[in-house]
Parts: C-alpha cells; structure tokens; sequence
C-alpha cells in the first residue's frame, strides 16, 4: 500500500493503473505500461509527490521524488 500522497503504477486484472496512496481506487486505466508511467509521471510531478513503478509481479521496478525527497542529493 502507496503512502498517502504518493502516485503508484502497477498491474491488476489485465490493465495498468495509477493509484494514489489513500484513495481507495485507481485514478485511470491504460492497456500498456508505457503510457501508465507516463500518465502517473504527470500526476507525480504536479503533486510534487513520490512516484513508485511497479513491475507486472508486483515488485517495485522503480522510485522517484518530484519534490518532497527526504534524502536529497548534495551539491
């Protein structure tokens, strides 16, 4: 379960969604992976939230911050 805020691409039931963290159901749909990382990119950037890419098995494929990261890098 995506913490509240955070935007999560991930598979279910044949479909890719994206999903934010304390919502109870998905935001949209997509037939192919590609364009449900590109649309939950967009979300994540406006939120200026975390973006988690799940891979098809479940598993995190993928992390990144649009804005709030804990652990920026220096310099």
């Amino acid at each position: 379960m995506a913490k509240k805020g955070t935007v999560e691409t991930y598979y279910e039931n044949g479909q890719w969604k994206n999903k934010v963290g304390g919502n109870e159901r998905a935001s949209n749909t997509s037939s192919n992976k590609a364009e449900a990382q590109s649309t939950g990119r967009e979300m994540s950037r406006k939120r200026k939230a975390e973006y988690v890419i799940k891979k098809k098995d479940g598993t995190i494929g993928e992390k990144n911050s649009y804005g709030n990261d804990l652990h920026p890098p220096k310099g």
